[in-house]
Formats: structure tokens, sequence, C-alpha cells
């Protein structure tokens, strides 16, 4: 299968003319002075593997190897290698200097099957006459068999975030490092114009973010709490092998499962308060009795405040707090008298009207003057 070819917004695409002096990866070096206007190395070379196919990304230079600007589209030809074997050629295109340089190729079918190893990227730039200032950084990805694909990913918005949910496939444990499986997190809702300002006003939420669950492949859950109620997000699954090549861990990624989209819409109340407690004072002379009630606050981020309800002596309840939420977790209750008993029992209420379940009831008798 050919290799499919993008590149930058600043570049434009065209196939190398068949008679380019450069005859393979790494073979011209460099000149002896004087200068022969070299293109600098690229020096930013990275590659990823999804499923068999590989992407590579750089940037292209805007000077040559005497520190002048570079004219005209520059020769690229992109090399791999496996192990000690000698370069390949996976691709060879041209590129305006500066450009985003993008390459994208399936895998002959040699290097996505058998155990995983390492596949080494490089990219090599070359003046009008083929002569090149040698290869970029390596850029290593992993060939061999990738992981299968994720199934069954669905969704379900709770009251602690968005609980994910998929079909294990035990036969990955056969990998020698196991299988995790990668979840890739985009937002579909269109950024705020006006965001928030302050100190305590939330960051930007990034548009595209990953979760590693290191358990997916044996409980095939795993809940993300992360998210922003009100917003939309888009998930999409794939099963990941990391394995340690020379000191360091490689992941060897399986394809992206189809896309779910997700509605964040709160319609959960805050949590319940806890630890209600009502102290009474007597009145006397130029004082009132009342009752202080107080209680743990409710760390709900929406939180807007509270709800107070009252019962005297077993008969109904009725809420003796004002129409807006009562924002400390604490209420001064002065329509009380001497000798009666009062029952009480709060509520939270968020930004958007849901209110909790009241509390546990507390109790307390005001005590004559």
């Amino acid at each position: 299968m050919r290799p499919v070819h993008r590149l930058g917004r600043a570049a434009l695409p065209v196939a190398l003319a068949a008679g380019l002096a450069i005859a393979g990866c790494g073979t011209p070096g460099a000149p002896s002075p004087p200068s022969l206007k070299l293109p600098d190395k690229v020096t930013d070379l990275s590659a990823t593997r999804t499923g068999n196919q590989v992407s590579l990304t750089w940037t292209m230079p805007k000077k040559n190897t005497d520190k002048l600007l570079l004219k005209g589209n520059i020769a690229v030809r992109v090399c791999r290698k496996e192990g000690a074997e000698a370069y390949a050629t996976a691709g060879s295109l041209q590129l305006a200097p500066a450009a985003d340089g993008v390459f994208t190729e399936m895998l002959p079918q040699t290097l996505v099957s058998g155990a995983p190893r390492p596949l080494t990227y490089f990219v090599e730039l070359a003046n009008h006459n083929g002569r090149s200032a040698g290869l970029s950084n390596d850029a290593v990805i992993l060939a061999g068999e990738a992981p299968g694909p994720v199934a069954g990913l669905v969704a379900q918005v709770r009251k602690a975030g968005i609980a994910l949910r998929w079909t294990p496939d035990q036969a990955g444990a056969r990998e020698p490092t196991g299988i995790a499986i990668r979840l890739h997190r985009k937002l579909l809702t269109p950024p705020v114009a006006k965001p928030a300002q302050g100190p305590l006003a939330p960051p930007p939420e990034p548009i595209e973010q990953s979760l590693l669950v290191d358990s997916g492949e044996q409980t095939g859950r795993t809940l993300d709490k992360s998210i922003r109620f009100g917003q939309i997000y888009e998930y999409r699954a794939q099963r990941v092998a990391r394995i340690a090549v020379e000191g360091q861990t490689l992941e060897l990624a399986g394809e992206l499962s189809a896309p779910i989209r997700v509605d964040t819409l709160d319609i959960f109340p805050p949590d319940v308060p806890t630890g209600l407690a009502a102290v009474a004072t007597a009145g006397d002379t130029g004082t009132e009795a009342s009752i202080d009630l107080s209680w743990q606050p409710v760390t709900d981020s929406d939180l807007a405040g509270y709800t107070i309800y009252r019962s005297e002596s077993g008969g109904a309840w009725r809420r003796i707090s004002p129409a807006e939420p009562v924002v400390p977790p604490a209420y001064h209750d002065a329509q009380v008298q001497p000798g009666h008993t009062y029952s009480y029992a709060v509520s939270a209420i968020d930004q958007l009207g849901h209110e909790s379940a009241r509390s546990a009831e507390t109790e307390e008798t005001v005590p004559q003057p």
C-alpha cells in the first residue's frame, strides 16, 4: 500500500523528479568548503503509530548551514531502519522552508507481524544537487503486531463524572507487559468567548486530552472525573501495549475505536449536608430566645447554598430560611419560644436549582429563662 502524504499549511506537495540526485537515505555526506547551500538538519522529528499507520511530524528549517535564508522547496526523504539493517526509503516529498512537515504511511506486512521491536525513522533534506547535511534526530516506534481494536465502548453520565465501559479482551494478557487502555477525549463544545476571570476562575479546558487506564483490560471500565458539566465530549479508545526497549518504555497502540458522543447535562443535586447540630439560647432581659444551627459545608463546585426546614413538636415541616439559599453553613433561628422543642433539617441547592435530600434531623429544646 502506498504511503499517504500530508503537508503543512505552508507547503506544496510535489513528487520528486525522477532524476533527483539522492540515491538513498544517508548516502551523501557533508561537503567540504565552499558551502553548497545545504539545508539545516531537522531536529524535532516525532513519530506515532496507531494500528498499522505511522505518522511523522517535524518543522522544516528556515536557513541553510551558512545561516542564510532558504529559498524554494526543499527535497525531503523519509527513511526508516529496523535493527541493524540498512536504511530504507519510506517516501519522499518537497516542502517549503519553515513548513510543518507531515508524512503518513501504512506499514508493510513484514513490519506489522511478529513480536514488538524498534523501528527508527529519520528525515533527510537535500539541496538541488542532492547533497545533505545529514540525518535528522531519530524517532522510534515499535514494529510488530498491534493490539486488537476496542469494542463496545459506551458512556454514562454520573454525578462523579463520566463512567466508560468496553469489552475486555483477555487475549491481550499474552503481551509481556500487559495491555492498557488509552482513552482519547475531545471537547466538542465551542470555547466560551469571554472566559471567567479572577483567581478562583477555572483554567480553560484543553480541547484534547488522553487518559491511560492501566487496569482497563481486566476491568473494562473507568470513571473520568475531570469532566465539566454542561460540556459535550467525544471519546475514542485504543489498546496500548507498553514495551521496555533499551531502558525506555515504548507504546504499541492499536486502532482507535469508533467515537461516542457524551452530553454532560447536570441533572444531579448536590450532596446531602451532614453534621447538623443545634444549640439553644434562653432569652433574658433584652435578648430573645434563639437556636443556632451549624453543619458541615457541602463541597460541590456549583453549590448555591442551603435551605433550612423546621418542625415543632412533631408537626408539619416548613421552610424557615429565605427564598434565596443561605450561603454559609450556619443559621440563626430567632423565631422560637422558651420551653418548646424544635426539629431541624437542611438541604443543599446548586446553581441550577437542584435540591438535595434533607439532612438527618436534629432536635433542640429552648430552655426557660
